[in-house]
This record gives C-alpha cells, structure tokens and sequence, in this order.
C-alpha cells in the first residue's frame, strides 16, 4: 500500500447520520459546520493533507479498502480548508457534487466515534 496522504478519526456523530447513510453516503466535517448540516454529519479532527487526492487512490475505514473512481473539482481544497467531504458508495466515475469522492459500490461501513479513515495513494 502505499502512503496515507490524510488520515483522522470520527470525534463525533450527527444526530441524523443514518439518514445519509441509507443513500450510500456519510459527510464528514471538522469545526465549521453550517447548522443546516451538522445533525447529518460525522465530525472529524480535522488534519493536514499531504498530497493529492486522486481517481485510482484508496479510501480506508477502519482498515477496509475502496478504491476512489471520481473526486469533484473542490473535493481536495474543500478537505483541506473545512475538513468537509462527502464519500459517496456508488462507483461512479464522475463526482455528481464537486465536494464529494465517489468510492468502488461495496456495502458502506457503519462509522462509529473512533472510527479511522484515511485516503492513501496508489
């Protein structure tokens, strides 16, 4: 595998995440999350990322791999400025929303406080 060019964990979970999660999607945010959004969202320590995330590159949940087959124009700069990004589980090969990355369509993990993810390049 190659190197993690971001890593967090889930610090905190929205009142409503399974609400997403039904959709085949989770929305993780650091501190500035607009009200309209935070009872949707699973809250991360927001960090530093180190690279550039891209098509081919692998998302890890707690160890389980999917393959990334889109990122949206502000997917990157979105994570890096608000901690903001929307994994979607669907295998598209086009982001349908420019702050989101679209995963390989395997079932979604269940996110949990604690929970690690990490984008690592291929």
């Amino acid at each position: 595998m190659g190197k993690a060019i971001f890593q967090t964990e889930i610090i905190e979970l929205g009142e409503q995440v399974d609400a997403f999660f039904e959709e085949g999607m989770f929305v993780l945010f650091g501190d500035n999350v607009p009200d309209t959004l935070k009872d949707f969202c699973h809250f991360i320590d927001q960090k530093k990322v180190d690279g550039t995330i891209k098509k081919g590159d692998k998302l890890v949940v707690d160890q389980k791999e999917y393959l990334i087959t889109a990122v949206g124009d502000i997917a990157q700069s979105n994570l890096e400025t608000l901690g903001h990004l929307t994994v979607v589980f669907s295998g598209a090969k086009e982001a349908g929303l420019p702050g989101s990355i679209c995963v390989e369509a395997k079932p979604m993990p269940k996110l949990a406080i604690g929970s690690k993810i990490s984008i690592v390049e291929e």
